[in-house]
């Protein structure tokens, strides 16, 4: 299985609803794409607060190395995909991406 953690710093202006928004259209994907489950997201509650700025994120499992290329290659995660970048602080540079292997 692979678990697919992104962690986003959004800027400071974006609302928690277009947020949602994004994460709510993530989870709509996952449910329709096989090989694909278990979205979860949103804020940080960390106790630690050590987030340095990444105050939200979701995590995606995907059942092997081509349901997540699926995934990646999938139009409407594109889209959604430039939403988090045109929200990010720094762009790009305000996304985190890990893929673990499990």
């Amino acid at each position: 299985m692979i678990r697919h953690i992104v962690l986003t710093r959004f800027k400071p202006d974006v609302p928690e609803a277009t947020i949602k928004g994004i994460y709510d259209g993530l989870a709509d994907l996952t449910d329709r794409l096989p090989g694909a489950a278990h979205f979860t997201g949103g804020r940080s509650e960390s106790p630690e607060q050590i987030e340095r700025g990444y105050m939200h994120g979701f995590v995606i499992d995907f059942d092997d190395w081509a349901a997540l290329q699926a995934y990646a290659d999938n139009d409407e995660h594109k889209a959604l995909g430039g939403q988090l970048v045109a929200h990010a602080a720094g762009g790009i540079d305000g996304i985190l991406v890990l893929d673990l292997d499990v």
